[in-house]
C-alpha cells in the first residue's frame, strides 16, 4: 500500500475518533434516553449503532453524489454546514419538548400523602408514590416507540464534516479502492468510539445511586439534549 494511502488511513480513524469524542451529541443523547427510558445495554447498543451508521451513511452518499457531480469541496461543505444547523435545532426542538413533557410528568408522579384509617378506628398519614410499574406501561406506547427513530432522523441529518474532504483525495485520483477505504475506516472508527463513550458511561450511570432523582430521569434526559443542541448551535462544538 503506497505510503500516502497509508497516512490517509491513519488521518481518517484520527479524524473518525476525535469528531466523534469532541461532539457530544455524538453520545450524550443515548447515554440519557438509555438511563431515562430503561433501555437496556442490548437496546442502547442497537439504537446507538442504527443512528451513527445513519450519520456516517449521510455524509458519505453526500459525498459521492458530490463527486460524481464534480461538486467543489467548499460547496459541499456549506451543504454540510446547513444540515449540521438543521440537526442542531432538531435537537433544541426535541429536548425542549421532551424536558417540559418529563417535568409534567414528574409533577403527576410527585410523592403525596394518603389517610389509612384502620377497623379500629386508628387513623395514619403515610406517603405515597405511583408505582413505577404504571408508568411503565405508559413509556412503553406510543412515546417510548417514538423516540429512538426521531433521534434516527436528527442522526441522518447531522454532517460528518471531516469525512468530505477525506473522500475528494482519492476521488480526484480516482482511486476507488482508497474511497472505500477511507469510508470503511472514518465510519468504523466514528461507530465504534460512539458505542464505546455511550456503553461505558451508561454502565457507570447504572451504578449511581440515583434513586431520589428517578422521576426527574425524563426532564434531565430533554435538558441534556436542549443543552447539548445549543451548544452545538452557538458554541460550535
Amino acid at each position: 500500500m503506497p505510503q500516502e494511502m497509508i497516512l490517509l488511513l491513519g488521518t481518517a480513524a484520527f479524524l473518525g475518533f476525535f469528531h466523534t469524542l469532541l461532539g457530544p451529541d455524538h453520545y450524550l443523547p443515548f447515554i440519557v434516553m438509555g438511563k431515562a427510558r430503561k433501555w437496556s445495554m442490548l437496546k442502547t447498543f442497537w439504537i446507538t449503532l442504527l443512528c451513527g451508521a445513519g450519520h456516517v451513511a449521510s455524509s458519505v452518499g453526500l459525498g459521492l453524489i458530490g463527486i460524481a457531480l464534480g461538486i467543489t469541496v467548499t460547496r459541499l461543505a456549506a451543504i454540510e454546514s446547513f444540515r449540521g444547523n438543521l440537526a442542531a435545532w432538531a435537537l433544541i426542538a426535541f429536548g425542549l419538548v421532551y424536558f417540559v413533557w418529563g417535568m409534567r410528568r414528574a409533577w403527576k408522579h410527585r410523592p403525596h400523602e394518603h389517610i389509612h384509617v384502620h377497623s379500629d378506628g386508628r387513623a395514619h398519614v403515610h406517603p405515597h408514590v405511583h408505582t413505577e410499574e404504571h408508568a411503565h406501561l405508559h413509556e412503553e406506547s406510543g412515546a417510548g416507540h417514538l423516540t429512538p427513530w426521531v433521534l434516527f432522523t436528527i442522526f441522518v441529518l447531522g454532517p460528518c464534516e471531516p469525512l468530505i474532504p477525506l473522500l475528494m483525495y482519492p476521488a480526484a485520483k480516482e482511486n476507488l479502492r482508497g474511497l472505500f477505504l477511507v469510508t470503511a475506516v472514518f465510519g468504523a472508527s466514528t461507530l465504534l468510539t460512539m458505542l464505546a463513550v455511550v456503553l461505558a458511561s451508561s454502565w457507570g450511570l447504572n451504578r449511581l445511586p440515583l434513586r431520589r432523582m428517578e422521576r426527574f430521569n425524563h426532564a434531565l434526559a430533554g435538558g441534556s439534549i436542549c443543552l447539548c443542541g445549543a451548544a452545538i448551535q452557538f458554541l460550535g462544538l
